[in-house]
This record gives C-alpha cells, sequence and structure tokens, in this order.
C-alpha cells in the first residue's frame, strides 16, 4: 500500500481531501524500529509527532530506582508524542518498540505550516488529545483511588468496549507488561487473576481471558476494587 494510502487510513486524517492527504505524503518520514529499539526518550526534544502504522510501542517512565511504569500502548494507526506539535516542548516520556515496528514521523514545522492552510487538520487532533485526555485522568483515578483488583477490571472492561463489547478478549501484551501498566508486579497480578476466577467473574488461559460476568466486572471496577 502507498504511503499516500496509509496516511489517509489513520484515523486522525480521517476526511481531509486527497490533496491535503498528498501534503502530508510529502513532509512524512517513514521509519522502522526494532523490537526494543528506543523512539524517543524524556527530555528529548519534540521535534514532531509518530503515528504507528505496524507493531506496538510503549510509552513508559522510570523511576529513580529503575522502575518502570507503562503510561499508554499504542498500535496501528494511532499517534504519540503529539504534545510536542503544540507545545514545543521536551518529549515528556520514552517511547520503545515493542516489536518491530514501521512509524511514520511528521516534523513539528513542517505539520503547524500545513495546520495553519487546513484547520480542520488541527481539529482531528483535538479530538484525538480529548479522547486521550480522558483516558489519561481514568488512569490516574485508577492507580490513586482504586486497589490493584479495580484497576483490572477497569482495563478489561475498557479492552472490552474497545473490541465492540466482546467478552472473548486476547492480550496484546505480556502479563509483566500488563502489571506495569496497572501499577502493580506480575506475581499480584497472577494472584487477582486467580480470586477472578475462583469468583466467577472471568476465565484466564496464558494471554487469553474470557468475561464470565460483566455486572461482577463492572461493580468490582466501580466499588474501589476489592476483592
Amino acid at each position: 500500500m502507498s504511503i499516500v494510502h496509509l496516511i489517509a487510513d489513520i484515523p486522525l486524517f480521517h476526511g481531509l481531501p486527497k490533496e491535503q492527504i498528498d501534503d502530508l505524503a510529502m513532509i512524512v518520514t517513514d521509519q522502522v524500529f526494532k523490537k526494543g529499539e528506543i523512539i524517543f526518550s524524556e527530555s528529548d526534544e519534540g521535534t514532531g509527532f509518530y503515528v504507528v502504522i505496524t507493531g506496538r510501542v510503549k510509552i513508559f517512565k522510570l523511576s529513580f530506582e529503575g522502575k518502570e511504569q507503562i503510561l499508554h500502548i499504542f498500535g496501528p494507526g494511532e499517534p504519540f508524542g503529539e504534545t510536542a506539535v503544540f507545545a514545543g516542548e521536551h518529549f515528556p516520556a520514552n517511547a520503545e518498540a515493542m516489536e518491530e515496528s514501521r512509524i511514520f514521523f511528521f516534523p513539528r514545522e513542517s505539520l503547524i505550516a500545513l495546520i495553519k492552510k487546513t484547520p480542520s487538520l488541527a481539529l482531528n487532533m483535538l479530538a484525538i488529545l480529548s479522547r486521550r485526555l480522558r483516558r489519561f485522568a481514568a488512569l490516574i483515578d485508577d492507580l490513586s483511588l482504586k486497589e490493584v483488583p479495580g484497576r483490572l477490571a477497569a482495563y478489561l472492561l475498557y479492552l472490552s468496549e474497545q473490541h465492540k463489547g466482546s467478552t472473548d478478549l486476547q492480550l496484546a501484551i505480556t502479563k509483566g507488561q500488563l502489571a506495569s501498566l496497572l501499577g502493580t508486579i506480575p506475581e499480584t497480578l497472577s494472584r487477582i487473576l486467580a480470586k477472578m476466577t475462583a469468583q466467577g467473574l472471568v476465565v484466564s488461559e496464558g494471554p487469553h481471558i474470557r468475561i464470565l460476568d460483566l455486572e461482577g466486572l463492572q461493580v468490582l471496577a466501580e466499588s474501589g476494587g476489592h476483592l
């Protein structure tokens, strides 16, 4: 598939006329990152933003002790690092390819020039940022106010919503990475999954998780997370 068609398929650019897609194709840099390769580091200058075409990227921060906290995991079609376009500041976290990933990079100065000509592009980006801000606010709420079972329940409900209400879920990340995303350790996550299974809420087999009691998970997510 051509770069023009790939750009047109990115949700961020949906609805833009062909001539504006062509303009974006003129400024994009097509990159491939190997598994484990750093795309940018915290405090690097934000010279533009990225979109995942294939593969997955994790956004994370490291504590002084070297403990990793995953903030987001992005897959095909999702942008990241886009705050740099508007703020012109340094990246606030690290980005790493979780597997070999094809990434499109859009430089800030060239993109701003296009935005001045195409206000609808800015509106699309603001819509994406608004949805991400709501998700990030929910993450902060989960990490600060809920116990780990509630965080896991909320995450499984989020995955179900992303897959149009499906109760058969396939984790795209390892359980170690899921533990980091939920602010816990793998051993604690395994114990909680075992308790959820014993209570008839879910069935967990490797990366496959099937929700048995959707209402029970909702209660657990909303009640603070005590099993």
